[in-house]
Formats: structure tokens, sequence, C-alpha cells
């Protein structure tokens, strides 16, 4: 569906970021947290949306 846009360090550090921005929604440290769901999802799919929209990517390009 999307082209994998995201690399493996960028994937990294959106699941641990988004993992513990949910973590604290979910202990109750306060609704903004839930913004972590989108870093979470982007960084397990290896897609994101605003990467393509920009024309970047952070993953390398696959030759064939």
């Amino acid at each position: 569906m999307f082209t994998k846009n995201v690399g493996t360090i960028d994937k990294t550090l959106r699941i641990l970021i988004g993992a513990t921005l949910t973590l604290g929604a979910l202990a109750g440290y306060g609704l903004w947290m839930w913004i972590g769901v989108v870093p979470l999802v982007t960084g397990l799919a290896g897609t994101c949306p605003l990467y393509t929209l920009f024309g970047l990517r952070t993953c390398p390009i696959k030759n064939g």
C-alpha cells in the first residue's frame, strides 16, 4: 500500500518513543501522551505519510 520510507534507526526511535508515551498515557500521566500512538504505528508500519508528502526517506533505496 505505502512505500517503506522509514529506516532502521528512525524506526527503532519511533517505536521506543511511541511505546513510552503510550505507556505513560495508560499509566495516567496525561491525555496528551496518546500522541505516542502516531510514532508507534508509523514505526511498526515502516512508513510515514508526512515523509511521503515531503519526499523524504530515511531508508536506503533498493536497487533492482
